[in-house]
Parts: C-alpha cells; sequence; structure tokens
C-alpha cells in the first residue's frame, strides 16, 4: 500500500532568505547552502526580508535571533500572517514558526551546522545555537553572550571596540535603496526609515524642500510595500485649481457641475488596493480638507454629485515642503487631519547639506544623460564649481544645471566651468 503512494515532486530551485544584520553569519551559512544548491538572498533586516518575500517567494527564511529594526516576536507575526505557506527556521533553535515545514529543511539545518562548525568562536557547544556578538537591542554596547571566553580586558575592550564600529557601518549600509544616491547619513536614514515603514499601511508624511526628492521617497515606499503589485496614484495639490480639486480627488458623476457631461472616477478611487500619493498637502484648501479626514476616518468617499458612499481601501502618503505642525498650529491647516497623515515622518534633507553627495550625484545624472548621447565628463574646476554652490533648488536644480551644461558643451567630451551656470538672480 504505502509503495503504491507517490509524492509529489520537489521543485528543482531551492531558495533561501537570510534574515540578520550580520554580515559574518550571513556569509558562513549562504556558503553553507550554496554547496547545496540552494539559491539564497540575504537581508539585513526584518523590513527587508518581508520586501525580498513580496518581490519574489522563499522556500524557507532562516531568522537570526535579533533584527536591528524589528522586535523578532514583531517579525515572526507578520511573517506567518503574510507568508504561511514560507518555513522559518531559527538560527538559534529557540522554536520555529507555526505553519508550513519545508520537505528540505533537514538541508537548512545542515547548513547552519556546518556553519557552526566553521566558526567555533562564534557558536557555543550546543546544536544549532549560533551565539554572536551584537548591538543588544535598545543600547549602544554590543552583547558579547560568549563573554566566557577567556581574553586581557584591553585586548576584548578593542575587539568589541572594532566590531561595533564595522557594525555600525555595516548595518547603514545595508539600509541603502538604489533610488538615493549619497552616503549622508541623513540620506542613508531616509533608506531605513522607507525599509521599516513600507511592509505597513500607516500612513506617511515625507517633509523636505522643494527638489529634494519627495516623490523619489512615495515611490519607493510603495515598491516595498504589499500593495506594489496596484497603483500608485499621485496627485500635486498645488497644481488644480481649487474649484477642480475636490472632483478630481474624490471623483463625480455625469451632469454634477456644468462641463461633467460624463462620470469620472477620482485619484483616491483609482488607487484602490494600492497608495495614494498627495503632494503639497499643504495646499489643500481648508473645506476639502474636512473631506478628506472624513475618508480616513471611515475609508470611506462620496463621489461629487452622489448619494452613495464607495468603500475604498488606499494607503495615504503625503509630502509638503512647509512646516505642516506649524501651520496646523497656526490653524491654516487642519490639526485633527495633520495629525492623521503624520503617523510616521520621513525628513528628505536639503542637497546644500550633503556636499559630499554631489559628485556622486552629478555623476549618476551623467550617466543617464549618456544612455542617448555620447559620455562626457566634469573637469575638476567643474566639479569645484558644483560643491561651491548652495544649490537652493537641490538636486532637481543639479539635473537642470548639468542638463544646461551638457547642451553647452556641444560635442566636447568634458564639462569645464564656463559651461555650469546657475539661475541665480542678477
Amino acid at each position: 500500500m504505502a509503495a503504491s503512494i507517490q509524492q509529489q515532486p520537489h521543485p528543482a530551485v531551492r531558495s533561501a532568505i537570510l534574515a540578520s544584520a550580520d554580515l559574518a553569519f550571513r556569509q558562513r551559512v549562504r556558503d553553507a547552502l550554496t554547496e547545496l544548491r540552494w539559491q539564497v538572498r540575504e537581508a539585513g533586516g526584518g523590513a527587508e526580508t518581508l520586501a525580498c518575500l513580496d518581490a519574489a517567494p522563499a522556500e524557507a527564511v532562516v531568522l537570526d535571533s535579533w533584527l536591528p529594526d524589528l522586535e523578532v516576536r514583531e517579525f515572526v507575526a507578520e511573517f506567518e500572517r503574510l507568508h504561511p505557506g514560507v518555513d522559518l527556521v531559527m538560527a538559534d533553535a529557540s522554536g520555529t514558526a507555526r505553519g508550513a515545514r519545508s520537505p528540505r529543511r533537514n538541508e537548512v539545518l545542515h547548513a547552519l551546522r556546518r556553519a557552526q562548525a566553521g566558526d567555533g568562536a562564534a557558536w557555543n557547544s550546543a546544536p544549532n545555537s549560533w551565539q554572536a556578538t551584537r548591538p543588544a537591542a535598545g543600547a549602544g554596547s554590543l552583547d558579547n553572550r560568549n563573554a566566557g571566553a577567556s581574553a586581557e580586558p584591553s585586548t576584548a575592550s578593542t575587539e568589541v571596540s572594532d566590531e561595533a564600529e564595522h557594525w555600525r557601518a555595516t548595518s547603514k549600509a545595508a539600509w541603502r535603496l538604489p533610488e538615493f544616491i549619497g552616503s549622508h547619513p541623513a540620506l542613508l536614514e531616509v533608506s531605513r526609515r522607507i525599509r521599516l515603514v513600507a511592509p505597513r499601511s500607516t500612513p506617511v508624511l515625507i517633509e523636505g524642500p522643494t527638489g529634494s526628492g519627495k516623490e523619489l521617497v512615495a515611490q519607493a515606499v510603495h515598491r516595498l510595500s504589499p500593495r506594489a503589485a496596484r497603483r500608485m496614484v499621485a496627485l500635486n495639490c498645488a497644481a488644480i485649481p481649487e474649484a477642480l480639486l475636490e472632483a478630481e480627488l474624490f471623483g463625480h458623476t455625469r451632469g454634477a457641475f456644468t462641463g461633467a457631461v460624463q462620470g469620472r472616477t477620482g485619484r483616491i478611487e483609482a488607487a484602490h488596493g494600492g497608495t495614494l500619493f498627495l503632494d503639497e498637502i499643504g495646499e489643500m484648501p481648508l473645506a476639502l480638507q474636512a473631506k478628506l479626514l472624513r475618508f480616513l476616518e471611515t475609508g470611506e468617499l462620496q463621489r461629487v454629485g452622489d448619494n452613495e458612499p464607495v468603500k475604498v481601501d488606499v494607503r495615504i502618503v503625503a509630502a509638503t515642503h512647509q512646516p505642516l505642525g506649524k501651520l496646523a498650529a497656526k490653524g491654516e491647516f487642519r490639526e485633527d487631519l495633520y495629525y492623521r497623515l503624520a503617523v510616521f515622518f520621513i525628513r528628505m534633507p536639503a542637497l546644500a547639506g550633503r556636499a559630499d553627495d554631489i559628485e556622486a550625484l552629478a555623476a549618476h545624472v551623467l550617466e543617464r544623460m549618456a544612455r542617448q548621447s555620447p559620455a562626457k565628463q566634469l573637469t575638476a574646476e567643474a566639479m569645484a564649481k558644483l560643491r561651491a554652490h548652495p544649490w537652493p533648488g537641490n538636486v532637481r536644480e543639479l539635473e537642470h544645471v548639468l542638463e544646461r551644461a551638457w547642451i553647452l558643451t556641444e560635442d566636447r567630451p568634458r564639462i569645464g566651468a564656463d559651461e555650469i551656470e546657475f539661475d541665480e538672480p542678477e
């Protein structure tokens, strides 16, 4: 009888995600799994792991006992809700999540044992128990759970300090998103906050000066969210006349007002299941803010000229170059709407405060232009001129200055300082 039962063949491709902030740990386990013909992806934290799973499924996730962005219990709860068919293997053998178990779990456990055998200093004697050195939760120091090992105090202190510095550097690099060019700490913090909030449906308020890339932040939040398969719909509240903004946002029925020869779906409804990006939210008229607030509270909208409410599921991401909190305090923006929108802040830094990123940004812009024309480079004098400029228009101004210089250079391969012109008032 047993011989007649045919098992389903396992997929030929084994795929796993290693979720850990520790690069050495990931490398050991990755090498062991690769020898077993597993395809391995790596994630530096919980939010990045969930984003990896959204981008492409995996058979198993190897989860470290500490994550830099989420509590492990919080991550496991979200993981079980979103990916019940993926096997979750805890690296420290502290237990496993309820749910699926890969038929090849033994291979994952074997890889963990191989990693243990390959670096005995980092593991204790218990099977499948990895004892890594990493930052203690909520503290700036490192929790060395192998503290029983004998070492001279001065040497141990130096090693811990070096490892702490190495962890800080690699942890920051792990947060970096490809959309954001540069290595300024404020820009890396933007990437970190995007990765943290993207897997949720939390409203996001993006603040930053004009031209700093606020819409780029909104696009990254949407791309890394579970809503990425649906649309992100954008609306610039300052670009549409006040008389038309309500119909544009909520939609309208045929004949709702003069010129409405047919009904139209509004931006909110068009974003159902996805993300609605409200740019320059500070320019929205107070009367319309009240209607938007009601939608945020109830999840229902009413088209202009219609009496029937429509249920819509969207994630709201708003942006402003104005200090919205101060406007709310002065009564120039609804305070109750402000607190609905400002659940999670992301602040884009001004380009003037990160001059060291200008070279990388300029190289990126010139590389993009070279896709349609012969490549050009900046002379040292041109770069010095760019670095000395205060950049009131931020990254957008940099793009325009370089495009102008590209044109003025004609067929020459190098852009000189004379071709760098700024839109400065005379």
